[in-house]
């Protein structure tokens, strides 16, 4: 591909023995040297597509320094800022104030967005008299500084502090806090959860990863359908079991459940972790449970707790190694990826989940967060 050229850089003759003095200097900051290597090959007419590959940069970066050296001369390209008439220090009470400005939905500004950019609080930073000039850059760094990430943001769900949640986050975490202890005595705590409707999507051309650069996945697709997957969590263990289901109803749930206990029949029984899910909460499913006489003793999350559940864990640490950039030709295709990748998630992969949160630490938490 070919490059642009900046607009001609006229270097003055002093400035070429400076900039070839830095660039063969290795004692000195290391943006100097970098800003000289981009100066020099620019009035030496290399293209800027060029120069940035070989000095692995940004083009902008290149043009940026091409005009602070026309504004400012070699002692601004050289400077620890790239402008001169930007402050050389944010004192605390401003940065307090950007911070304050930070938390604030931007209609407190009469601007429409939807959320801050470092661009928009630099340029409101400005506008509000906080300080005469600052950039995008030095707004993330503050940011950062403070933990502050108003560019994000993560959906949640609002779950109902009462009497009920209490309970049944009380037995759950029981179950997390015994379930070695409880494995020696031969009864397993089991999570299970549902990856529903997942797309059997075909993707194609994947242009691999090689040195330089990454890989490439074709952004249209092809589908062929979804499939039902049912994940079963050993918590003692954190190996899995998956099954792939024909159709998400109560009545396949509990014929993998029946699966289940044959393939575990030397245990006495099984302390059920699940959500609130109706295939889980079905007559016939309440009815299969109570039929098994205690060995199914099901332990439902809080209702809008299903976190609570650490088969929600398994489900994303199981789709980052083996669903995220796959490509399938077939439903059946996908179906038997699916029976192939469990067994070696287990050899790889499998380890119990650090579950930090106890009964007490709930406890503690519910007083404070309860109406």
């Amino acid at each position: 591909m070919r490059g642009r050229k900046p607009h001609p850089v006229s270097i003055a003759d002093e400035d070429v023995r400076i900039l070839e003095h830095i660039a063969r200097r290795r004692k000195i900051p290391w943006f100097q040297v970098r800003r000289a290597h981009i100066l020099l090959g620019i009035a030496e007419g290399q293209r800027i597509q060029d120069l940035a590959k070989q000095l692995h940069c940004g083009t902008a970066t290149i043009w940026r320094i091409c005009r602070c050296y026309d504004e400012y001369g070699l002692e601004g390209v050289l400077a620890e800022a790239s402008r001169l008439d930007r402050p050389t220090t944010i004192s605390p009470l401003q940065r307090a104030e950007i911070v304050e400005l930070a938390c604030l939905e931007p209609i407190a500004r009469g601007l429409h967005i939807t959320h801050w950019t470092s661009g928009d609080l630099a340029r409101q930073v400005v506008a509000d008299g906080i300080v005469p000039a600052i950039s995008p850059a030095t707004v993330r760094r503050i940011l950062q500084h403070v933990d502050l990430q108003p560019h994000r943001t993560r959906y949640w769900k609002t779950s109902h502090l009462d009497a009920q949640f209490k309970e049944r986050a009380e037995k759950v975490l029981w179950c997390y806090a015994n379930a070695e202890r409880l494995a020696a005595q031969g009864i397993w705590v089991v999570c299970t959860d549902e990856m529903p409707n997942l797309q059997v999507l075909e993707r194609r051309p994947i242009r691999r990863a090689i040195p330089g650069y990454i890989e490439h996945q074709e952004f249209e697709y092809i589908r062929h359908g979804t499939v039902n997957v049912l994940v079963f969590l050993v918590v003692h263990t954190g190996r899995m079991e998956a099954v792939c289901l024909e159709s998400k109803s109560a009545q396949n749930y509990i014929q993998q459940l029946r699966h289940f206990r044959r393939r575990h029949r030397h245990l006495l029984g099984v302390f059920l972790i699940q959500d609130g899910d109706p295939t889980h909460t079905a007559a016939a499913t309440e009815e299969y449970f109570a039929q098994c006489e205690g060995w199914w003793r099901p332990r439902p999350t809080p209702v809008h707790a299903s976190w609570l559940d650490q088969a929600e864990l398994l489900n994303d640490a199981f789709s980052y190694h083996y669903l995220k950039r796959a490509s399938w030709d077939t439903r059946l295709q996908f179906i038997e990826h699916i029976d192939a990748s469990w067994p070696e998630y287990n050899r790889l992969y499998a380890h119990p989940f650090e579950w930090t949160w106890t009964n007490h630490q709930m406890r503690k938490w519910f007083a404070e967060h309860a109406e």
